[in-house]
């Protein structure tokens, strides 16, 4: 059974820095493209970063420079590192990948304060 579990989530001032993790589990990690999405209250979800199996990273301009995505295989686990957060960073943040079809967690709210 996949599962994917975030953590690192809460509340933070603008300009703040928070982790967020993604804990992986009945799936072979270290082959998959992960990413984080966020979806704020009356918005799509949205793409957020991406880490291919090779580690190769994009980012939308929205928070290139800001965020950092990274993997740790042999934890099964992947982060985002998220500086100089806004308060339009607050959404409900998601881990997610494909191995045949879409996996989600259950996702983390993140509260940016002005």
């Amino acid at each position: 059974q996949v599962q994917l579990v975030e953590s690192g989530g809460g509340l933070v001032q603008s300009g703040g820095s928070l982790r967020l993790s993604c804990a992986g589990s009945g799936i072979i990690f270290r082959f998959l493209t992960m990413d984080w999405y966020r979806q704020a209250p009356g918005n799509q979800r949205e793409l957020v970063a991406r880490i291919t199996r090779g580690g190769s990273t994009n980012y939308p301009d929205s928070v290139k420079g800001r965020f950092t995505i990274s993997r740790d295989n042999a934890k099964n686990t992947v982060y985002l590192s998220m500086n100089g957060l806004k308060p339009e960073d607050t959404a409900v943040y998601y881990c997610h990948t494909n191995f045949g079809t879409d996996y989600w967690g259950q996702g983390t709210q993140v509260t940016v304060s002005i």
